[in-house]
């Protein structure tokens, strides 16, 4: 039976300018917004300062000001190539980038390795490096093999559970462990609203719950809703701790 294998990935070091430059202008970007975008990078110092004592001024020569509006579209703009060559299915959302493949054979296994080199040689010459302790492999199957992975000549770890975009995801793909939390955070949440308003008025607990308890238990919901009765229970029951 096919098996599927996921690997996740995080950048560490910023983009250099120069090379964001060279890619603004190889996108066909116009030359007086590329002059524009070189003009707000360039000059840039910063320095530390640790218990009143301040380091020496350095060179900004990487990165965007943090909080920029325009600095999540230069990093799309940066890492727009990324995906060229890639056999494997990408999915990318903001610096985290996801690897999938389904492994029927070895040479599935050689190909999905194939693309984590590409993704390597991607990042040495663009001077971009991936942080390792947060690149994971996640083997989905009963059967699956196991497969050991590597990227820059470092193995990967594997991982039976991750947080993707506030959703936990195991190698089982159960939501029984996003249920439980789920329910955890919404119950934590009512308890601080039940100990710092003494009301017990609905006009004033409704919309406090509406607006600070059922956010953690509707977040995505479409991709985990539960089906084991256990799951149902236990979100059930932040509702009936409202109402009490």
């Amino acid at each position: 039976n096919p098996y599927k294998t996921h690997y996740k990935t995080h950048y560490k070091t910023p983009y250099n300018h120069k090379r964001l430059l060279l890619k603004l202008r190889k996108n066909g970007l116009d030359e007086n917004i590329c002059s524009w975008i070189e003009n707000w990078l360039k000059d840039r110092v910063q320095r530390v300062v640790i218990n009143g004592t301040f380091s020496r001024w350095t060179p900004v020569v990487s990165g965007v000001p943090q909080g920029s509006v325009i600095g999540p579209i230069l990093f799309n703009l940066f890492i727009n190539d990324l995906e060229i060559g890639i056999e494997s299915h990408v999915s990318v959302f903001a610096d985290d980038t996801k690897l999938g493949k389904v492994i029927q054979c070895e040479q599935d296994v050689t190909s999905l390795q194939r693309d984590l080199d590409r993704l390597g040689d991607w990042a040495l010459k663009w001077q971009m490096r991936f942080n390792l302790d947060k690149c994971k492999v996640m083997h989905f199957g009963v059967k699956n093999t196991q497969a050991i992975y590597t990227l820059n000549g470092t193995e990967l770890g594997k991982s039976k559970q991750e947080k993707d975009l506030g959703i936990i995801i195991d190698f089982k793909l159960s939501n029984n462990v996003q249920c439980q939390t789920a329910a955890a955070k919404a119950s934590k949440v009512l308890a601080c609203i039940k100990r710092g308003v003494h009301s017990r008025d609905e006009n004033i607990i409704l919309p406090l719950y509406k607006s600070m308890v059922r956010p953690h238990l509707e977040y995505a919901v479409q991709f985990w809703a539960p089906v084991l009765k256990k799951d149902i229970i236990s979100l059930e029951k932040v509702q009936r701790l409202r109402l009490n």
